[in-house]
């Protein structure tokens, strides 16, 4: 693989993390007037209906990317242009008719799925959602045919537009319809729907944009079909590799989706059971979702943004027999997500009280619940982070049926595991959070081993994993003392101090990590400004 090469793949990916990162910022700028208006029953009823949302957007959108994706880059890299066009109109279809079911599936069942919960008012969001699900799914074909070609710009500007509508509707919808229903029994309920409008209309507003994209380049898009003479695929050839590579991803994702919801599902009825209050459990719900899992998954979007941008790269060089190529590709990228990873789940473990006061600043009821979720749940984002990108990296090498049935064997245990925690011990939420760290630990330690196995992958445990982890523990101490000499100094002020401590553990921790050699010379040229990089570290 050649430089340019190697750097196209580290500043693809990049753009993807970095809009992740913006995606992300945004959501927690939106979610914190948000979570306000809604309160912790309100957030409750939202963070249960997404959850719901999500098992019918993954079968409609999440898996669609990555599959288009790979299928557009192998034709690409098969020189089979108007086979790459034939996916593109094929999978159109497939989403059309996908779409339509999650569509249906959340509107029709949406009084069911309220009952089966046990959540008061869970119809109404639902409802609002269901014409989302539809929506993304045509737009998931379009950034993964854009993705195929190895330009995730586009999916980059249309995350950002879309979070931005989303956040703007969300917050207005909310207030308003929470103004309206003031007073009302149902205003909870009412204001989590219209927190939902939001999600349907960054979507709509994204789709449009892609639309207007494609016909505007579809010259460029289609250049080399008219001197392509490969024989053309039929449809029945083209549909049987669209269901062949996004069922396994279906599942997978679905598989890693559905814990979520299975826990809400569980959490739920035996706390109902166990006489707990609704308004309680509701809350308990809102706490675990509103603040630790949006916390947990702002440094995971990175991993999913790199395991999007590696995914075609690892395709192409393995439809073509570059093995090595494609290893060398696994061990950076790896490398890259852990050096990210590692150093965010120390920091939530260590800052988690001061971060969650700052951006929830109204929500007190259960602020030391929520910083000690972060305290023993923080080491998820290692985890969720690893094992994405080891899916992906068995996917790209067409392995597609092992990470699922790693992820369904780590379900079951999870799901046997949050089921005793919850009825035979008083561990209540914070079963979740063990159910949490536990899945997506087994996943990750399966999906290394087969990659170690299958693709003969020797990994560099000292530099991707232990060096990343001691640089990180002594930024961790660093960043404590700091902040509570500070926060002692300055009267109890809160802003000024996590401020202060979360610039200097990133000084820290990016010291240390040139010191230790945790990257080569060659692999930090790679990076966007990797030469300033380099220069800095004297290497």
């Amino acid at each position: 693989m050649s430089e340019s090469q190697k750097k196209s793949l580290f500043v693809q990916g990049s753009i993807l993390a970095l809009a992740g990162i913006i995606t992300k910022i945004i959501g927690f700028l939106y979610r914190i007037p948000m979570a306000n208006i809604l309160g912790d029953q309100g957030n409750g009823i939202y963070s249960v209906a997404f959850g719901i949302y999500n098992i019918a957007l993954t079968l409609s959108s999440y898996s669609l990317p990555q599959a288009v994706s790979k299928l557009i880059s192998e034709k690409i890299a098969q020189e089979q242009y108007n086979n790459k066009l034939r996916v593109f109109t094929r999978t159109l279809i497939f989403a059309l008719v996908a779409g339509s079911l999650a569509c249906a599936l959340l509107w029709f069942g949406s009084a069911f799925l309220e009952e089966l919960y046990a959540r008061e008012g869970l119809s109404r969001p639902l409802r609002v959602l269901a014409p989302t699900a539809f929506v993304v799914a045509l737009l998931g074909v379009f950034r993964g045919f854009f993705q195929g070609h190895g330009d995730m710009r586009p999916t980059a500007a249309s995350q950002i537009f879309e979070q931005i509508i989303n956040a703007i509707v969300s917050i207005a919808a909310a207030y308003g319809l929470s103004q309206i229903y003031a007073g009302s029994d149902s205003v909870h309920s009412w204001a989590a729907a219209g927190g939902t409008l939001g999600t349907l209309s960054g979507a709509a507003t994204a789709l449009v944009f892609f639309v207007i994209l494609t016909i505007t380049r579809w010259n460029t898009l289609s250049k080399g079909s008219l001197e392509d003479h490969h024989a053309k695929d039929t449809s029945a050839v083209i549909y049987k590799a669209v269901i062949l590579t996004v069922i396994p991803i279906i599942l997978s994702q679905t598989i890693y989706q559905i814990g979520n919801t299975i826990d809400d599902l569980i959490f739920g009825n035996i706390m109902k059971a166990s006489g707990v209050s609704d308004a309680v459990t509701a809350s308990q719900q809102g706490v675990y979702h509103t603040q630790y899992i949006q916390l947990v998954n702002l440094p995971v979007a990175i991993a999913t943004a790199m395991a999007a941008s590696t995914l075609p790269a690892i395709a192409a060089a393995y439809i073509v027999g570059k093995y090595e190529e494609a290893n060398s590709k696994i061990n950076t990228v790896v490398k890259f997500n852990m050096a990210i990873a590692i150093p965010s789940a120390v920091g939530l473990a260590v800052l988690g009280l001061p971060v969650v006061t700052v951006l929830f600043p109204r929500l007190v009821d259960y602020r030391e619940m929520s910083a000690m979720l972060m305290l023993t749940g923080s080491s998820a984002v290692v985890f969720y982070a690893l094992s994405t990108i080891t899916m992906s990296i068995l996917q790209g090498s067409s392995h597609m049926r092992v990470p699922v049935i790693h992820s369904a064997i780590s379900l079951v245990i999870h799901i046997i595991l949050i089921i005793i925690l919850l009825k035979w011990t008083s561990l209540g939420v914070y079963a979740l959070i063990i159910g949490n760290v536990s899945f997506p630990l087994i996943v990750c330690a399966m999906n290394m081993r087969s990659i170690s196995v299958i693709l003969k992958q020797r990994w560099d445990w000292k530099r991707t994993f232990f060096l990343p982890a001691l640089a990180a523990a002594v930024m961790g101490v660093a960043a404590w003392c700091l902040y509570h000499l500070l926060h002692r100094v300055l009267g109890g002020n809160v802003v000024l101090p996590l401020g202060i401590s979360i610039i200097a553990a990133i000084l820290i921790y990016g010291w240390l990590i040139l010191r230790l050699r945790c990257f080569t010379k060659e692999e930090l040229l790679q990076f966007p400004m990797g030469g300033r990089i380099v220069r800095l570290a004297r290497m």
